[in-house]
């Protein structure tokens, strides 16, 4: 089917509604490579009010990646609830902008549709939104997921303590984590991205950690982000893995480029719930995406960069994860070229995943050949801040030495906690008071009040 619309003496045509999303989307560095972007802004203009004319129905019909030849769509279809759907199903994707941005349309509303909205539909509507509709629609619809700790409560904000280290030095992640945890960063998670994704090195992480979980009883989960494949022969031998990670894609054939499909996510989640490490939940799954993964991988069949993504959170929310993070400027200026099109993006992954009901958090990052600095990431900071998002990145001083990028810091989740009031999940507030770190409001003491903690872990470290 065609779409078309007038702007003056001239008429845009849009060949097919792919087309049409992507000649609606913002512009994005992406896009142009892949030849699918609008040639003028008009012709982007054109294509959202053609956009919005469009039923939601539509999207039931008319797949933009074939369901004869994509899981993923097949997915999408298959797992689609008509019941959750009748709430919303007359109306076009404009009327839908309107709804989601209605005073009456609340939290519970949103609930209720989720299993009746498509990546595809939900990938539409944010075309046509500016960046405080999608804050003001995201910040209603909270996405609350629980391991040991309880993540995405309203007015609460969490952070994935990431202690990488270039040669996977024990000693090196461990002074990283513990210079996290004094900052009151790690209730997401602690995270490491291994060097190596030899068996022994990833289980060698993962004991360590564990070991100072254990020894000093913090409520939180760990994760080493290795290929699914060896998480499960980890777990086959016995190691304490808590959150099975996995970078996702919105296709079958992008995904099958990371060496997965749906059935082997569903055997790492089968095996990671087979271990019962969670105390106040089974959320275990990891998720990261990416805006640009499909297309780096030559996968995105003529769909846009930003409906790709969205598609992969449908893929996430199978699998009911924990946690799933956009690293929203990480793959490079090919694809977001500068911080207004990596803010952009940002706060579109969040809007679209929490959407579909997808605890959305955010790697606020960047490549250090990007048009983009530190006040660029300050700025998606606050801004997702604000929208609600479950958590962010800690890094030492903001700069991942093992994969060479910018992303924020333990002072910048001070910053953000501090001017829009934000908590850290419950039971690991109680557990940094408990062990002198903060006070009862959260606010950090004074460096001499850690010092027992500091000298336990030194001695667990085996540091004189």
């Amino acid at each position: 089917m065609s779409y078309m619309e007038t702007i003056g003496s001239r008429t845009y045509r849009f060949a097919d509604l792919k087309t049409l999303m992507a000649k609606a989307s913002p512009q994005r560095s992406g896009d142009q490579l892949a030849g699918v972007a609008a040639a003028s802004e008009e012709e982007r203009v054109a294509a959202k009010m053609a956009l919005a004319q469009v039923p939601l129905r539509t999207f039931l019909n008319e797949a933009l990646i074939p369901y004869e030849s994509d899981e993923v769509t097949r997915l999408v279809i298959d797992d689609h609830s008509p019941q959750a759907f009748t709430e919303i199903s007359h109306l076009t994707v404009g009327d839908f902008r309107n709804w989601l941005l209605s005073t009456s349309t609340d939290a519970d509303a949103l609930t209720r549709i989720a299993a009746g909205l498509t990546p595809e539909m939900v990938a539409a509507v944010s075309k046509l939104m500016r960046n405080q509709d999608l804050i003001a629609a995201a910040r209603k619809r909270p996405v609350i997921t629980r391991f040991r700790n309880t993540v995405g409560l309203p007015g609460h904000m969490s952070v994935r303590l990431q202690p990488n280290h270039p040669t996977d030095d024990v000693k090196g992640i461990a002074a990283s984590m513990l210079d996290g945890l004094m900052y009151g960063c790690g209730d997401a998670m602690i995270g490491i991205n291994p060097a190596s994704d030899n068996l022994a090195a990833i289980t060698r992480l993962l004991l360590m950690i564990d070991d100072f979980r254990q020894r000093y009883q913090v409520p939180t989960q760990s994760c080493v982000l290795t290929h699914v494949t060896n998480t499960i022969a980890a777990i086959e031998k016995g190691a304490p893995v808590d959150l099975v990670f996995q970078s996702i894609a919105g296709t079958e054939k992008a995904n099958a480029g990371f060496g997965i499909s749906l059935a082997l996510l569903q055997e790492a989640y089968e095996a990671g719930l087979s271990l019962k490490r969670g105390t106040v939940g089974s959320n275990l799954m990891y998720f990261e995406t990416g805006q640009g993964s499909a297309l780096s991988a030559d996968a995105h069949f003529g769909v846009d960069q930003q409906t790709c993504e969205v598609r992969a959170y449908a893929v996430a929310r199978k699998f009911n994860p924990f946690l799933v993070n956009t690293v929203v400027g990480f793959i490079g200026p090919e694809y977001l070229y500068d911080g207004k099109q990596i803010t952009r993006a940002g706060l579109e992954d969040h809007f679209c995943g929490k959407l579909l009901g997808v605890p959305m958090g955010c790697d606020i990052c960047y490549t250090n050949h990007a048009e983009a600095d530190q006040d660029d990431m300050d700025n998606l900071l606050t801004l997702l801040g604000v929208a609600g998002i479950n958590f962010i990145m800690g890094i030492p001083g903001a700069d991942d030495v093992m994969l060479n990028y910018q992303s924020t810091s333990f002072h910048d989740a001070l910053y953000v906690r501090d001017v829009l009031g934000l908590r850290r999940a419950p039971e690991f507030e109680e557990w940094l008071e408990s062990m002198q770190i903060t006070d009862a409001r959260g606010a950090l003491l004074s460096a001499s009040t850690h010092q027992p903690l500091l000298e336990g872990a030194r001695d667990w470290m085996g540091i004189a």
